[in-house]
């Protein structure tokens, strides 16, 4: 379900005409729903009520805009964080520190630093080198670090492979055959909690069962570390559930998910962190754009050519994704097209031989469930400026991210005084 919708034939966000933001802020422009936003992290929590005191952290790479995360703040989120840049906006945000999840396969030794200096609820350990890291740095200081092993399943999520995280040639975590004995040997370190382990096998999932496979593996580790000595109190599942992005796409609910771990989960006797994403913000955003001009070419559909590009929206060009293009105040006609994007690469292509609603030149459409990888992903390729971000609650509206011109992001470079 959002909140982006046809009122008197003109694509509203809440009761905000869209025609409206782009002429104050121009095109393209990023659109959250705050409702959206609001209705899914409550739905997401709602799931998982038949289990103990879950933590919730929200996956911030997925959409680390300020306002996002305050909103997400305010429905008990957590953060799930991935960079020392992605910790201090969970922070900014009034996310509490122990509510905070550090992952990522390549902290620095200054992030590991701040994420003690901040005194974070966990981090997920990626790797022997990283707890012997971690573990002599907080024993250097006097302190103790809370963290558990990200462990590597081998299970194969189905999903994209560049968005894959659990199979055994992704860079992600310690291998399951080789769990045990890395557990034993961080678990000794002074200087750090090993309290648990983590799992995530990959992103925009579209069936529970490659989960439930990966959670029986988990299940079996816990209770051989257990057997070997170990107290376990913490396991992260990490997140991954899908979108629909277009029809015929029907992933899994959250409340199928939440049946779905309490079942493979009963009797672990551990508190259980989870890290949705993508299925709580994806279709609480849209990109809004204008077509520049259609462009027709015989013997073939034509360019409806827009003013959003690969820096803006970068999903289409990186995975060949999928969103629905539809037009702000659509006529009732059809037409097939290619859409593309003004940047000089082949690749700035969202569509090829899509059936969208009738546009013409000046036209506004849409770019549907954007709110997740969208902003995020954004570059400055073609001396392009950084799109803008709006929020909208109810009948009203901000802009959450200013757009950043060409010009000031030429102004941070240098030419030295030697040429």
């Amino acid at each position: 379900m959002d909140h982006f919708r046809l009122i008197d034939g003109v694509l509203h966000a809440e009761d905000v005409p869209l025609p409206a933001i782009a002429d104050a802020v121009g095109t393209p422009v990023y659109v959250y729903s705050r409702a959206t936003l609001e209705r899914h992290a409550q739905v997401f929590k709602e799931a998982l009520d038949g289990l103990d005191n879950p933590l919730v952290a929200f996956a911030v790479k997925s959409n680390p805009n300020l306002a996002v995360l305050k909103v997400l703040q305010r429905q008990g989120f957590g953060a799930d964080v991935v960079s020392g840049g992605e910790l201090m906006r969970a922070l900014a945000a009034g996310m509490a520190p122990e509510d905070i999840v550090f992952s990522g396969v390549g902290k620095t030794r200054a992030e590991l630093e701040l994420g003690l200096d901040k005194q974070i609820g966990q981090f997920n350990i990626e790797s022997r080198e990283e707890g012997q890291e971690l573990a002599a740095l907080a024993a250097s200081r006097g302190e103790v670090a809370q963290a558990v092993l990200r462990v590597n399943p081998d299970v194969d999520a189905k999903t994209h492979e560049k968005i894959s995280t659990g199979k055994a040639e992704n860079k992600f975590g310690v291998p399951l055959m080789r769990a045990r004995e890395t557990y034993a040997e961080l678990a000794e370190l002074p200087g750090m909690n090993l309290r648990g382990v983590a799992i995530h096998i990959g992103s925009q999932l579209l069936d529970l069962e490659p989960l439930e496979v990966a959670f029986a593996k988990i299940g079996q580790l816990v209770a051989d570390l257990r057997a070997a000595g170990h107290s376990i109190t913490h396991v992260d599942l990490g997140g991954g559930l899908g979108v629909p992005y277009h029809a015929g796409e029907n992933p899994p609910s959250p409340a199928e998910y939440g049946m779905m771990v309490e079942r493979a989960t009963r009797g672990w006797d551990v508190r259980l962190t989870f890290e949705p994403g993508r299925v709580i913000c994806g279709n609480a955003g849209v990109l809004l754009t204008r077509v520049i001009r259609v462009k027709r070419s015989s013997n073939q559909a034509p360019f409806v050519v827009v003013d959003a590009a690969m820096n803006d929206l970068a999903r289409p060009a990186m995975y060949g994704a999928w969103h629905d293009f539809d037009a702000v105040e659509p006529r009732g006609e059809k037409m097939t097209a290619h859409i593309v994007g003004p940047i000089c690469e082949t690749g700035d292509t969202f569509a090829m031989n899509r059936e969208i609603d009738a546009v013409a030149t000046g036209d506004l459409a849409v770019f549907r469930s954007a709110g997740a990888y969208g902003a995020t992903m954004a570059s400055s390729y073609n001396s392009r400026g950084f799109v803008a971000e709006v929020m909208v609650d109810g009948d009203k509206w901000a802009v959450v991210a200013d757009r950043i011109a060409a010009s000031a992001i030429m102004d941070a470079e240098r030419v030295p005084d030697w040429l």
